[in-house]
């Protein structure tokens, strides 16, 4: 039988296209099932208070620049969405006097300017390589602060950003998960050439390197209503980001649901296929089912109740 077409946007896949028996199983997973939905190589964590949230996934950052010396270079791969993690990074470096000189980073993600067809520049007022700075490195003593050349963005040559995952150990990739079940701008392809009937396998899309891709229609929406107060016309429909090659380099991926980027449904669909190993690429989060060490990490009260309501 052939799969339908997207009720968000024909052209493209997503996860509307799934099994209609499949989106039904997911909305009715409790909170106690999907805590128990954990099996070898995802883990799944919840948390009882926003402050425990942000809080631990900061710690991601201090427990992967600790472990980086000259001879020994690693670091962590980390996302704007959310963000409320990044001044507490530089709170802990400075408050303890953390030298994390040795430490590396690497933005997942930009913008990219639809005019030059290049990533926007870091004062674009969307720009994640700013908020990253802004909210995070330029907030830690500089006696303590990694060089800059330490710090690294997809923007200019995206091919050495890619092989830097090859001469730097990434400790651990952090994510978040949008409205169109991505993580960093792997949004799902577009509905059309040789994927027109079925979306590419999941082998073929885990071909995808650091690249400039297309965002599907929501994922624009979403950033309007999450970084530009509704103003769609400002979103750009292009990105920069890293690529599934790059993601099965890092020792583990630590996703972050607070409920600002996805609501109830979407996050309990992901666990599910996840731990099931349903990888479909219509829902680029569920090929995180192939990865060796994933952690979800739950902001318990986010995952509420899947159910029709009036507002």
């Amino acid at each position: 039988m052939a799969r339908p077409l997207s009720k968000l946007a024909k052209d493209w896949w997503d996860y509307t296209t799934l099994d209609p028996e499949l989106l039904q199983d997911a909305a009715k997973l409790t909170v106690r099932q999907i805590e128990r939905l954990s099996r070898p190589g995802f883990k799944i964590v919840m948390y009882d208070t926003l402050e425990e949230f942000y809080l631990a996934e900061a710690l991601e950052y201090i427990n992967a620049w600790r472990q980086s010396t000259a001879d020994n270079p690693c670091g962590i791969c980390g996302p704007i969405g959310p963000t409320e993690q990044l001044p507490l990074v530089a709170r802990l470096v400075n408050e303890l006097g953390l030298d994390v000189r040795e430490g590396h980073f690497w933005g997942m993600d930009e913008w990219v300017d639809e005019t030059t067809g290049q990533p926007v520049p870091i004062d674009h007022p969307l720009s994640f390589a700013r908020a990253d700075m802004e909210l995070c490195f330029n907030r830690i003593n500089p006696k303590l602060r990694m060089p800059k050349d330490h710090i690294r963005f997809p923007i200019g040559d995206l091919d050495a950003y890619s092989r830097s995952f090859d001469e730097i150990r990434c400790v651990v990739m952090q994510g978040g998960q949008g409205d169109i079940k991505h993580w960093a701008f792997n949004d799902p392809p577009k509905r059309q050439g040789k994927w027109k009937d079925e979306p590419p396998p999941p082998a073929e899309y885990r071909k995808l390197k650091t690249r400039i891709t297309d965002l599907h229609p929501a994922t624009v929406m979403q950033n309007a209503r999450t970084s530009g107060g509704g103003q769609v016309h400002l979103v750009p429909t292009k990105a920069a980001t890293v690529g599934p090659v790059e993601t099965w380099k890092a020792e583990k991926v630590s996703i972050w649901h607070a409920g600002m980027h996805d609501n109830p449904f979407g996050m309990r669909l992901t666990t599910l296929m996840i731990s099931k190993g349903i990888a479909d690429s219509a829902v680029p989060m569920s090929l995180l089912a192939e990865h060796p060490n994933v952690q979800f990490n739950f902001y318990r009260p986010a995952l509420a109740e899947v159910k029709t309501e009036m507002h």
